[in-house]
């Protein structure tokens, strides 16, 4: 299928013929129809993407940040690598669109095969010819709604709830700040809702427009009579609110606004606006100002958006998903005329033309819809990029390849074919096959698992799809090298037990810190038959309550997402099972264990506690391993240094922070090609695992627990 695409790093944009996106259990496949160009978030990321590394930075302070943070920690080869890594890949544009359900997930109730549907979302309704939207992120269209006036639902759903922020009656006035396609959409909705309008913009079009919306009384910002006029119109006193849906780098807009204001009013802000007002107007006036989240309630809301779980309408009337809705629903009543706002169309392989078209700005500019063919349909993967060799005996394919697998895995292969890549969003299949060599982009992980070109399978997704793909891929003997976690429950960990035994393959986990190059010297200078202590500080850092990670579902914790990589390191250099776990976590209102101490004891009589921190500063450096053993102490800083306390005092340093992951890969596929032992053993994946489920159920039950494998 093609997807309107641009790379970061050079800011070229092209329809780029991708597989289908991924689709699962929870979201509907949606054919497009339309889609809606947003003239102000996207051509200011397209603006972005264009301009130089320089350009790239200042637009992106934040970002540039987190660069410097990493060159701090991991040097200068790991960070370029991952700074080129992130540019020269493919972004999708478009959050808004219409279509048609082609296909149900198995857990979607709400919508059948043929229903006419509105999508939204950043990264979901794309400009593309297929789309895949978790539930409460499409809406069904009314029958007397066309396609074009649905394709408009995502942004409608924004201006529908700066209005409700704005909590106005009927009779009210309000004055909006900006009046292109959101502010329109917004004077529409106001009219609707019985409330007077006033409007400014610096474009005489859009003024001129704003009359066609319904507009009381509209102003240029450069007129010197519309402060007056404005307050003249709401009768002296100023607005009940003001709605700022402009995009600006200026302060005006939000000193308007406040001006404007009756005393106790409200200033909304729904376009990017800075907010570095004077505190006068507002501190005088008792002013209220509010920021208003996107579409609505639910937005960025793993629950809601991907889970599929409502708010109960008792307690949240207005919801993202009823936003949209509503919207649907005074197209139909003809209660608002989105049409009017339609002021280009183009076929959706011209679709380069319209952004040059918006960039050129040498025409009024509202509302740009893409049209899509339905003569044809699209094809699900891209195949053959490249051919198979015949000879090859090592033929490998990934399952997910973000950000870590484009890092930290795909670089390091350095033998074998790369037959067949698939990920989340098809516009990074596409990417990753042609930047690394991958022969085939499909559009499901089910198909990698179950493809028979291909015998070693890399699974770098999601956590809690990690045992589904191990399971299949072992199912279809292939050898399977998994990120961390193997799994996210003991069951699942006796299940994948039965099925390695079962295919005879080569199984592995991610574990890679075992293989760095201060590890692997260190584990030579122990005596297997001296027992040693061990002390791991992981100053692991803070990660929010509402990331993937910290959901139990999707992430299952910190504790199985990564504590278990520590557990696997300190057993190694135990060489020897744990027999005992204690843990003890820090009390926290949110229940996320993530700062803790752990007690392991080994049946060699060995002992390690892990102290996993996540209460810390940054700026210290994150992982610190002692190893006292037989009057020695061995000392790893952060995988950089390694010094050595003994009879002679020894130190040795690396420019470069390495964790094992060159070594690890190589390993592995060594392995597989030759017919040798896995680097990792299977019992001592499945202990790491097991020790890893009892951290979490010594802390839930608050005890020790003896270890019986």
């Amino acid at each position: 299928m093609l997807q309107l695409t641009q790379n970061l790093k050079s800011g070229t944009m092209e329809l780029s013929d991708v597989p289908y996106p991924a689709f699962d259990k929870d979201k509907i496949l949606v054919r497009n129809y339309f889609s809606l160009i947003s003239s102000g978030t996207e051509i200011s990321k397209v603006n972005t993407a264009r301009k130089g590394y320089l350009g790239k930075a200042k637009e992106k302070p934040e970002q540039v940040k987190q660069v410097l943070d990493t060159l701090k920690k991991e040097g200068i080869i790991n960070t370029y690598r991952k700074v080129m890594n992130k540019l020269d890949s493919l972004n999708p544009l478009g959050y808004s669109s219409a279509g048609i359900v082609i296909a149900v997930g198995k857990d979607v109730r709400e919508f059948h095969v043929g229903d006419r549907v509105a999508c939204a979302g950043q990264d979901i309704a794309n400009h593309a010819e297929i789309v895949a939207v978790p539930a409460n992120l499409a809406a069904r269209i009314p029958e007397n709604v066309s396609f074009e006036e649905a394709a408009f639902t995502t942004v409608a759903a924004i201006a529908l709830q700066g209005i409700r922020q704005a909590d106005l009656r009927i009779g009210e006035s309000c004055l909006v700040i900006g009046l292109g396609l959101i502010g329109q959409l917004t004077v529409q909705m106001l009219k609707a809702s019985g409330i007077s309008v006033a409007g400014v913009d610096l474009k005489k079009d859009n003024v001129d427009l704003s009359e066609k919306s319904g507009i009381d009384i509209a102003f240029l910002r450069e007129d010197p009579q519309t402060e007056a006029g404005i307050v003249a119109f709401a009768g002296g006193y100023g607005v009940d609110a003001s709605i700022i849906t402009a995009g600006s780098s200026s302060l005006d807009p939000v000193e308007l606004a406040g001006r404007m204001c009756r005393s106790k009013g409200k200033v909304i802000i729904v376009g990017a606006v800075p907010t570095g007002f004077s505190r006068e107007q507002y501190y005088k006036k008792e002013l209220e100002l509010k920021m208003s989240c996107s579409y609505g309630p639910g937005r960025y809301n793993l629950d809601y958006e991907f889970k599929g779980l409502d708010f109960p309408i008792g307690y949240v009337r207005w919801t993202e998903n009823r936003n949209m809705q509503a919207y649907l629903q005074l197209v139909a009543q003809r209660k608002i005329n989105p049409s009017g706002l339609i002021s280009h169309v183009y076929d959706f392989d011209k679709a380069l033309s319209a952004y040059d078209m918006i960039l050129s700005r040498t025409e009024n500019i509202v509302g740009i819809l893409l049209k899509y063919q339905q003569e044809i349909i699209p094809a699900a993967k891209i195949s053959d990029l490249k051919k198979i060799p015949a000879n090859e005996n090592l033929l490998i394919s990934f399952i997910g390849a973000g950000s870590f697998a484009q890092n930290s895995l795909l670089p390091n292969i350095k033998i074998g074919t790369l037959v067949s890549v698939a990920t989340a969003e098809s516009h990074n299949s596409k990417s990753v096959a042609g930047k690394f060599g991958f022969c085939n982009a499909v559009d499901s992980g089910d198909a990698v698992a179950a493809e028979k070109e291909s015998n070693t399978l890399f699974i770098a997704t999601r956590h809690d799809t990690h045992f589904k793909y191990v399971v299949q891929g072992l199912k279809n003997r292939k050898n399977v090298f998994v990120e961390k976690p193997l799994c996210m429950t003991l069951e699942e960990l006796e299940q994948i037990k039965y099925a390695y035994n079962e295919a005879v393959t080569h199984l592995m986990v991610g574990f890679n810190r075992r293989f760095a190059p201060q590890v692997e010297v260190l584990k030579k200078m122990l005596v297997p038959s001296i027992l040693v202590a061990i002390n791991y500080r992981v100053n692991a850092g803070s990660i929010p309550s509402d990331n993937w990670i910290q959901d139990p579902v999707f992430g299952g914790g910190r504790i199985i997402g990564e504590v278990c990589h520590f557990i696997d390191l300190v057993t190694f250099l135990a060489a020897s099972k744990p027999s005992a776990v204690h843990a003890f976590s820090m009390e926290d209102p949110m229940g996320l264990n993530d700062t803790l101490s752990i007690s392991l004891k080994f049946t060699n009589g060995s002992i390690a506690t892990i102290q996993y921190l996540s209460n810390g500063s940054k700026e210290a450096k994150k992982e610190y391993l002692e190893v006292f053993s037989g009057g020695s102490i061995m000392i790893i800083d952060d995988f950089r240094t390694l010094e050595v306390y003994g009879k002679k005092h020894k130190t040795s340093k690396s420019l470069n922070q390495d964790k094992g992951h060159k070594e690890e890969v190589r390993r592995f596929l060594e392995a597989v090609k030759k017919g040798i032992d896995t680097p990792i053993s299977f019992n001592e994946l499945y202990s790491s695992a097991f020790t890893t489920f009892k951290v979490v159920e010594s802390l839930r039950e608050n005890r020790s627990i003896d270890l019986e494998f």
